[in-house]
């Protein structure tokens, strides 16, 4: 008896210690996009981003089979295909906006709280920002929706309070922005994510300004 347990126990010690490092490397391939995402979209010109991104979406297709579609992965695919949407543009962009969205859907479904709910702030700005029937999927309700649902998930994040704050913004809800692009400012440094920060921070800056000019 004392064997059998012994052998129940280096077999659950064999598998836990396999899925922490599968964790690991799963979070090690992640940051590695994340670092490619902010060069691509912070410190890349605009005539090279179209390329960036392409790269960047096939770098990320091969993370989620590597790691059997998991939602971090498919959430950092669609983030891939949508910076590519946008830096192609045109009519041409909205097949790889439909496939961001389809791709968060994904993410959403298999865990909505995956890196602090992203995929919802993800879907939000897609929601608000791709042209809305008869051209494209865009939807001003959905897009509230699910930026308040990334408010909940993470509501002290630059990202969500950002993005909730540009999509006041752009309905010309300028003085109600306003709290958003300053919790979006004071929000914590990301640790390992200085890069992607620095980009972000000078976005709510600039929109911060904006808003204070027109309310």
């Amino acid at each position: 008896m004392k064997k059998y347990c012994l052998g129940i126990s280096i077999l659950l010690l064999s598998l836990c210690s396999s899925v922490l490092l599968a964790d690991e490397k799963l979070d090690s391939d992640i940051a590695s996009l994340q670092h490619e995402w902010a060069k691509a979209n912070y410190a890349t010109s605009k005539d090279a981003q179209e390329i960036a991104f392409k790269n960047l979406t096939e770098q990320a297709h091969q993370l989620s089979e590597k790691h059997a579609k998991a939602p971090e992965t498919l959430i950092w695919e669609g983030i891939a295909n949508a910076g590519y949407a946008k830096a192609k543009g045109g009519l041409g962009a909205l097949k790889l906006a439909e496939k961001a969205r389809d791709l968060l859907l994904a993410a959403e479904k298999s865990n909505p709280n995956a890196l602090q709910g992203s995929a919802y702030t993800s879907l939000g700005s897609l929601y608000y920002k791709v042209p809305g029937w008869p051209i494209g999927f865009g939807d001003k309700k959905k897009a509230k929706v699910y930026l308040e649902k990334a408010l909940q998930a993470n509501p002290n994040g630059i990202d969500p309070n950002f993005f909730y704050a540009d999509f006041l913004s752009e309905q010309d809800q300028y003085k109600q922005a306003i709290p958003y692009y300053e919790k979006a400012l004071a929000a914590a440094p990301r640790a390992g994510r200085e890069d992607a920060d620095a980009g972000r921070r000078a976005e709510v800056e600039t929109g911060l300004k904006v808003a204070k000019d027109k309310q």
